[in-house]
């Protein structure tokens, strides 16, 4: 029998039984973890409201074993609140749906429970955070999320130098399955050709220049975020249900 302690974001819940829930949290420490939140159901339950998608918690948690990730599900034990973000995303569509689609994205490339995944949890702490205060539109925030989630993950698209001979840019194509911008040498099937303003943004996204991602274009948005897409989808091998609905909300 042992106990952990974690901070860690809510990523979902399901619910257990007639008054339980299993929460899902992206932790610091043992990266994504399943517990059992016993009674967090009832009305009066005030660990319930804690344990919110969106929701910064420090977690008390009780296993069985020696190592929080087992055989079994850890229970949830405590919880504290760090900071409640869900309360400036779930009031706005637009911020919900990009939140949502933040959080599936975070369980997505955390496919093995109890591995630390610090780089992950770090963005999603900081991105959750600008998203709940508004300080830029929040399909840009998607957008800048999603981007550095798949370079910390290894899969860092290039918006200027060929991703395939590494000749200096900008160049003019762009194909997701060679790795972001192409140069004429290297192009192949499917390339697509974007404007120079919608690679310049994706590529202050990526860097965290919000002063030109700010100032674009709406329909350089909309392009820059049809490659985001499809560039994540390439590398998770099946798109992300959320996104359906940011698209309709942008």
């Amino acid at each position: 029998m042992s106990l952990f302690r974690d901070d860690g974001i809510v990523l979902r819940t399901q619910k257990l039984g007639e008054a339980d829930r299993i929460i899902t949290l992206l932790t610091r420490g043992h990266g994504r973890v399943r517990a059992v939140a016993r009674g967090v159901r009832r009305t009066k339950s005030k660990f319930g409201a804690r344990l919110e998608p969106f929701s910064h918690v420090d977690v008390q948690f009780f296993a069985r074993g020696s190592e929080l990730v087992g055989r079994g599900l850890p229970l949830c034990t405590q919880s504290e609140t760090i900071a409640p973000y869900g309360g400036g995303i779930v009031t706005d569509y637009a911020r919900y749906t990009a939140g949502t689609a933040m959080l599936e994205t975070a369980e997505r490339f955390t496919d093995h429970e109890g591995e630390p995944a610090v780089q992950q949890y770090l963005l999603l702490v900081g991105a959750l955070r600008v998203l709940s205060r508004g300080e830029h539109e929040p399909h840009l925030v998607l957008d800048a999320f999603l981007l550095r989630s798949l370079a910390v993950n290894g899969y860092a698209p290039s918006f200027t130098d060929c991703a395939k001979c590494g000749m200096p840019g900008p160049n003019r194509f762009f194909s997701v399955a060679a790795g972001g911008s192409i140069c004429v040498d290297c192009r192949v099937p499917g390339s697509v050709v974007p404007s120079a303003e919608t690679l310049t943004l994706l590529g202050a996204l990526l860097t965290g220049d919000w002063e030109t991602a700010d100032a674009c274009e709406a329909r350089h948005a909309r392009e820059g975020s049809g490659l985001v897409s499809a560039y994540l989808h390439w590398h998770l091998e099946r798109g992300l249900r959320s996104l359906r609905y940011v698209e309709k909300s942008t």
